[in-house]
């Protein structure tokens, strides 16, 4: 099981998740971050961290974001991980 970015990083792209991670599980797109699935070993200290609640265990992802699930398992693939804070969108 894994915890899964949502909807609600989108566009914001906070990074207070990302540094406390002890798995460096965090991987970094153009609009939002995404969690590696098979990397979260589901400590939930991301969850607390993330400022605009956008952070779900995979049990608990919202219906209507149901979809980030498979979209961060795909996109973490294919991103930069990410392991330090840098500073948020413009539009955050």
């Amino acid at each position: 099981m894994a915890h899964v970015v949502t909807q609600p990083c989108v566009g914001c792209r906070y990074t207070d998740c990302v540094v406390v991670c002890p798995v460096e599980c965090f991987y970094e797109g153009e609009k939002m971050l995404y969690i590696h699935p098979e990397e979260c070993i589901d400590c939930e200290a991301c969850v607390a961290e993330c400022p605009v609640e956008a952070i779900f265990h995979e049990d608990n992802v919202p219906d209507e974001w149901k979809n980030y699930i498979e979209m961060n398992a795909e996109l973490s693939a294919t991103s930069k991980v990410i392991t330090e804070k840098k500073k948020p969108l413009a539009d955050s």
